[in-house]
C-alpha cells in the first residue's frame, strides 16, 4: 500500500509507516467511548472559592512570581478567521446586493462600531474611491464586504484572528494578540519579563513579527516590562493521514493526502516549552481594559491553587522518595488525592504499604493542571466530567459530546444536564520536583481522538483529529476543576461578536 514515493513523502514530514498503519486501523474501529461516573458540579469536582480563599490564593501567585519563577504565556492562534465571516462570505455570494438577513443587517447599522472601521473606509478610498458611507448610500455593500475580506483589501477572510482588530481605546486600536500582550504583563510577568508564546502557522508568522516589532516597545514603555516573545509551527509529524468512505487512503494525483491533526497536535508544541507555569487561553477570549481585572483575579487564583497544590505534591513526593513514611502520613496523601486532586480509586483501601506508596508516587508524579469552568449557557463545546481511566481510576476530564455514547441513556442524560462549561481557561504545571521537565506525549491518551466527516474538491473524505490539547492530550494529568465567572468568557466566533457590550 505504500509506495516508494509515499516513503519519501513521510519521511519528509516525519510520520513513520507503522504510524500511518495504525491511524487507518483506527478509522476503521472508531474510537472508543469514554465511561463517565458523572458530570462535574460545584462540591462534586468543582472548587468554588469564597472571597477569603481567593485573596489567598492570589497572595500565594504573587509571592510566587516575586520569587522569579519561570512563567509563560501560551495562546495558540494559527487558525484562520474565516469562520467568522461565514456570514459575509454567504452575502458576498448571495443573489441579492442588499443586507437581507438579521446578521447581514446588524453588521452594516453597526459598521462604525468595530475597531477595524477607520482601516476598512481607507481600503474603500483606495479601491473604489468612495468611502464606506457613500458605497451603502449608492447600494454598493458588497464593495465594502469585499474590501474586507478579499486580499485586495484588508484581507480578513484569510487572516488569523490574532491580527484581527477587536478592540477600540481612546487614540488606539488593538488586536487580539495585543490584548494577550496586556494579560500577560498583568498577571504573568516574573523579575520584569513576560514571556508569551503563539503557535501560528507558517503563512502567517512573518505578520505575526511585524506585529511585534510594531508594537512591542509601546506595551513595554506602557507597563513598565520587557516582552520574550517566541513562535511556533504546528509540526508536520502531528499531521493524520485522510482516507475515502472504504477508509482506504485518500489520494490526490497519487499522493496521498495528510490533514492537520487538530490543536491536541499542540501538545508537541508545549513539550517544548520550558517554563514552570504556563497560561493557556485561546486567542479570541480577550476583552477591552475595562473589563480585564475580573480575568486578572480568576487567572491568578488559577495560578494560584495550581502553585499551592503542586507544593504539597512536591512535599508528598519527597517524602515517599526518603522512605519510611508513616501509616497516617500516607492516609493523609490518600485524602489529598482523592480530595484535593479528586483521583479516586476504590481499590487503594486494599493496598498494602508497599503498593499504596508506589500507587501515590506514580499519581502525585505527573503534570497538573488547573482549569476555570463556566456556568453552562448552551455554547457548542465540552464540558467537566468525572471519568474512568484506563487503570480503573476516576478523575476530572473535559470531554467533548463525541467522546460520550449518546446513545446511552444514562451518559447523555449526564452530558445534557452538565452545569458547566469549559471555556479553555487553563494554567498548567509540567516540571516534576527536582526541576526535570515531563515528556508531556507520555501522558496522552491516544484512545481519545475523533473521526470527522469533511471534502476536497468535491469529494467526500474522512480525517482524523488527535486528543485535544485539553482533553485527551491531558488526559493523565493530575487536574482541577475551579468555578470562574462568565464575564471572563467572551469568545468572538462571528464577527459580529464584536458588536456585543463586552467588546466595546
Amino acid at each position: 500500500m505504500i509506495s516508494k514515493a509515499d516513503q519519501l513523502f513521510l519521511n519528509k514530514k516525519g510520520i513513520s509507516a507503522e504510524q500511518v498503519a495504525e491511524q487507518l486501523r483506527t478509522f476503521k474501529t472508531g474510537f472508543p467511548f469514554l465511561k463517565i461516573e458523572d458530570a462535574a458540579t460545584i462540591g462534586k469536582g468543582i472548587l468554588n472559592a469564597d472571597t477569603a480563599e481567593i485573596e489567598n490564593y492570589l497572595n500565594v501567585w504573587d509571592n510566587y512570581c516575586k520569587a522569579g519563577n519561570a512563567i509563560l504565556k501560551f495562546v495558540p492562534a494559527s487558525g484562520a478567521a474565516s469562520r467568522m465571516f461565514k456570514d459575509l462570505f454567504s452575502f458576498l455570494s448571495a443573489e441579492y446586493d442588499v443586507p437581507t438577513t438579521d446578521f447581514e443587517k446588524n453588521f452594516f447599522a453597526n459598521i462604525e462600531k468595530f475597531a477595524f472601521y477607520s482601516d476598512l473606509d481607507a481600503s474603500c478610498i483606495k479601491n473604489n474611491s468612495c468611502t464606506i458611507k457613500e458605497l451603502v448610500a449608492n447600494g454598493d455593500y458588497k464593495a465594502v464586504v469585499f474590501n474586507l475580506l478579499d486580499f485586495t483589501g484588508m484581507n480578513y477572510g484569510s487572516l488569523p484572528k490574532g491580527l484581527l482588530k477587536f478592540h477600540t481605546y481612546d487614540c488606539d486600536t488593538r488586536t487580539s494578540a495585543e490584548e494577550h500582550f496586556v494579560e500577560g504583563a498583568l498577571y504573568a510577568a516574573t523579575d520584569g519579563v513576560v514571556r508569551l508564546h503563539f503557535t501560528v502557522s507558517s503563512n502567517h508568522k512573518e505578520l505575526f513579527e511585524e506585529l511585534v516589532a510594531e508594537r512591542k516597545d509601546y506595551y513595554e514603555q506602557l507597563f513598565g516590562v520587557k516582552y520574550d516573545i517566541t513562535f511556533s509551527e504546528q509540526k508536520q509529524c502531528t499531521d493524520t493521514i485522510a482516507v475515502d468512505a472504504d477508509n482506504a487512503p485518500f489520494r490526490e494525483n497519487g499522493a496521498l493526502v495528510f490533514r492537520p491533526g487538530g490543536h491536541g497536535a499542540l501538545i508537541e508544541n508545549l513539550n517544548d516549552i520550558d517554563a514552570d507555569v504556563i497560561f493557556i487561553k485561546n486567542i479570541d477570549n480577550v476583552v477591552p481594559d475595562r473589563l480585564k481585572p475580573d480575568t486578572v483575579t480568576y487567572k491568578k487564583l488559577l495560578a494560584g491553587i495550581l502553585v499551592d497544590r503542586q507544593k504539597r505534591a512536591f512535599e508528598y513526593l519527597k517524602m515517599l522518595d526518603a522512605g519510611n513514611v508513616a501509616p497516617e502520613q500516607l492516609e493523609e496523601m490518600k485524602l489529598f488525592l482523592q480530595n484535593d486532586l479528586q483521583c479516586i480509586n476504590p481499590a487503594v483501601e486494599a493496598m498494602d504499604n508497599e503498593a499504596l506508596v508506589a500507587y501515590l508516587r506514580k499519581k502525585f508524579d505527573r503534570p497538573m493542571r488547573v482549569c476555570g469552568m463556566v456556568k453552562n449557557v448552551g455554547e457548542p463545546g465540552g464540558g467537566p466530567f468525572l471519568a474512568y481511566n484506563q487503570d480503573g481510576t476516576v478523575s476530572l476530564q473535559i470531554l467533548e459530546s463525541s467522546q460520550i455514547d449518546m446513545n446511552n441513556e444514562s451518559a447523555k442524560s449526564m452530558f445534557e444536564n452538565g452545569t458547566h462549561f469549559n471555556p479553555v481557561d487553563l494554567v498548567c504545571a509540567v516540571k516534576n520536583y527536582k526541576g526535570e521537565k515531563f515528556n508531556l506525549p507520555e501522558f496522552v491518551d491516544v484512545n481519545t481522538g475523533f473521526i470527522s466527516h469533511k471534502s476536497k474538491n468535491g469529494r467526500e473524505l474522512k480525517a482524523m483529529e488527535l486528543p485535544g490539547l485539553w482533553n485527551g492530550a491531558m488526559s493523565d494529568w493530575n487536574t482541577i476543576f475551579v468555578e470562574v465567572p462568565l464575564v471572563t468568557f467572551n469568545p468572538v466566533k462571528t464577527v459580529n461578536d464584536l458588536l456585543r457590550e463586552v467588546h466595546q
